[in-house]
C-alpha cells in the first residue's frame, strides 16, 4: 500500500507533468525547486524526485550545474522527428492496406467511432487527455494491420516521441482552426477503401502541420535550438 509521501509524490509528478504537456512552462524555462515547493506546500526532495522521473522521460533536462529545465524546442529535432513519422507510418500504413482484414477494419472503425465522440479540449481550454489517448488508438489502429509488430512498435515510440511537441503546438500556435475530424474521418475512408496512395498523401500532411506551425513559432520567436540539447520525448 502506497504511503501518503509516496501519494503527494505522485500528484507532484501528475500536476508537474500536465502543466509541461499543456505548455504552462516555456521551452528551455528553468525550473526552481524552491518555487515548485512552495506551490505544492512540498519539501524540496518531493519536487527532486518528482523532477527525476520527468527527467527520465525526456520532459526536462537535469543538469549538475544549473539543476533542472524544461528541453529546449529543437528546430533540427522537430524535422528529423517528422521525416521519420513519416517515412515509417506511411510504410506501415501501406502494408496495413495490404494485409490488414476485416478485424483490422472494425478496429479502425471502432476507434475512429470514440475518437470523433471525444472533445478534443475541456472547458479551461486544456487539451482532453480523454481525446489525446483516444487520438493515439485510433493512429495505432491504422498501422495495426502490418502484421508486423516491429514496425508497429517503431512507429508507436517515434510517434510518443512527438508528443510534448505536439503540446506545444496546441498550446503555442494558432492553428486551432484546423478541422481535425475531417482529417481523421479522412483518413478513415481511405483505409475502408484500401486506397493507399491517397491515404498516404493525407496521412503525411496530418503529421507534418502540427511540425511546420511549431518550428515557424520557434523561428518567429527565437526559440530555436540546436538537437544536441536535448529532444522533447515523452513517453
Amino acid at each position: 500500500m502506497a504511503t501518503k509521501g509516496a501519494t503527494r509524490t505522485e500528484e507532484v509528478y501528475d500536476d508537474i507533468r500536465s502543466d509541461l504537456l499543456n505548455g504552462t512552462f516555456e521551452p528551455g524555462q528553468r525550473l526552481k525547486l524552491a518555487g515548485l515547493g512552495q506551490r505544492f506546500g512540498v519539501s524540496l526532495s518531493v519536487i527532486r524526485e518528482a523532477l527525476t522521473r520527468l527527467a527520465e522521460q525526456g520532459l526536462i533536462v537535469s543538469n549538475p550545474q544549473r539543476g533542472f529545465s524544461v528541453v529546449a524546442l529543437s528546430v533540427a529535432d522537430v524535422s528529423d522527428l517528422t521525416n521519420v513519422r513519416i517515412q515509417v507510418e506511411s510504410l506501415a500504413l501501406r502494408q496495413s492496406f495490404a494485409l490488414g482484414g476485416v478485424e483490422w477494419e472494425t478496429s479502425v472503425v471502432a476507434t475512429h467511432h470514440t475518437l470523433e465522440r471525444t472533445p478534443v479540449t475541456k472547458s479551461d481550454g486544456r487539451l482532453n487527455e480523454a481525446w489525446s489517448i483516444a487520438h493515439r488508438a485510433f493512429h495505432q489502429a491504422l498501422l495495426a494491420g502490418c502484421q508486423s509488430p516491429r514496425l508497429e512498435a517503431i512507429a508507436n515510440s517515434v510517434r510518443d516521441s512527438a508528443e510534448l511537441y505536439r503540446r506545444w503546438y496546441w498550446s503555442l500556435t494558432e492553428d486551432h482552426a484546423r478541422d481535425l475530424s475531417a482529417e481523421h474521418r479522412q483518413l478513415k475512408e481511405f483505409a475502408l477503401a484500401r486506397d493507399a496512395d491517397a491515404a498516404v498523401a493525407a496521412l503525411t500532411e496530418h503529421i507534418a502541420r502540427a511540425p511546420r506551425a511549431l518550428i515557424a513559432y520557434a523561428q518567429e520567436h527565437g526559440l530555436e535550438s540546436p538537437a544536441t540539447e536535448g529532444s522533447a520525448r515523452a513517453r
